[in-house]
């Protein structure tokens, strides 16, 4: 089967960290075909989606992560999956992608489904689970920012379309820079930002948990280093072993149905002590980490999600030929 990868280039893939990695070694060993097509490789004509890709072998090289192939132009109906790998920000060119993909799942399974990505804010969609979540604004209006600093004395404000770690403000009632810190992520106040009050467990990391299909795949604890407050692994958080408490049970199965709904079938939500903070679907990330403290590689489990969806597709082609009435 091929399958094909739309992502950031290749030359900022970490392979000890990179989950996209993850899933195309798995993928290769298998004997797929990978593809890499960059965030604008993907073009419509005469009604069908098209995909500038590059065939790429991974390999655990740091020196050379991908034995590169030469460029070819494959259209939807020749590639069997397309993952959906970009990293945020979820921008015009992001919106232009899923677009041009909705119109894709005609012809190749999508991961996750561009409609669902399209559909959920990382920062704002969490916000309807009022029993889960931290006391949380989102405003433009620093008024709003201001009173609620007060109420709370202690907030982390940040932007809504930001990842990993990406301009994430820990601000305290007094702070000589509290209005900067709002000027600054809302552009003078022309757009929205994220204030959740500070939760204190916050000290002890935050915790990514990942989820196929709405249910618990792995998960770990993401611990700042001495020289920041965040925890991700971006911002220089490390990994360390962890467990699910019943309260993290609960919001999965409360997240599952309304994942499913939208076709979001890999995710990463994030929590700190037993609220949820966040639900990534564009890129999630953490399946690395969370292997190691498994001895299993949880990248096998989600091709194996996605090889049972392609052939249901081509069984399901073979049935009922595009174009057939």
């Amino acid at each position: 089967m091929r399958y094909l990868f739309l992502m950031d280039p290749l030359e900022t893939v970490k392979i000890n960290k990179d989950t996209s990695f993850a899933f195309m070694e798995v993928a290769h060993e298998r004997d797929h075909e990978v593809y890499y097509a960059p965030k604008g490789g993907v073009f419509l004509r005469a009604g069908e989606v098209f995909f500038h890709a590059t065939p790429v072998i991974p390999q655990r090289k740091p020196e050379r992560p991908f034995v590169v192939g030469d460029p070819v132009v494959l259209a939807a109906h020749e590639t069997d999956a397309v993952f959906i790998r970009p990293d945020p920000p979820f921008d015009e060119e992001y919106l232009m992608n899923t677009w041009l993909l909705d119109l894709a799942k005609r012809d190749t399974f999508v991961i996750n489904d561009p409609a669902g990505v399209r559909s959920v804010n990382e920062k704002i969609w969490a916000t309807q689970f009022t029993d889960f979540i931290p006391h949380t604004l989102v405003t433009r209006h620093q008024r709003d920012y201001l009173d609620f600093l007060v109420e709370e004395r202690e907030v982390i404000v940040k932007p809504t379309n930001g990842h990993g770690g990406k301009s994430v403000f820990h601000v305290r009632q007094g702070d000589l820079n509290a209005n900067v810190v709002f000027e600054t992520l809302t552009n003078m106040g022309r757009s929205e930002v994220v204030v959740q009050e500070y939760l204190p467990a916050a000290r002890e990391g935050d915790k990514r948990i990942l989820l196929l299909d709405g249910d618990y795949l792995g998960a770990v604890l993401r611990v700042h280093s001495e020289d920041d407050h965040r925890n991700n692994f971006f911002a220089g958080g490390s990994a360390v072993k962890t467990t699910l408490s019943e309260r993290e049970r609960e919001i999965i199965a409360a997240l599952k149905p309304r994942l499913q709904r939208l076709g979001l079938y890999f995710v990463g939500i994030d929590t700190i002590g037993d609220t949820l903070v966040e639900v990534n679907v564009t890129s999630p990330t953490g399946i690395q980490e969370a292997s190691k403290f498994v001895g299993d590689r949880l990248a096998d489990r989600v091709i194996d999600f996605v090889d049972a969806r392609a052939q249901a597709r081509l069984r399901s082609d073979f049935l009922n030929p595009r174009g057939a009435c």
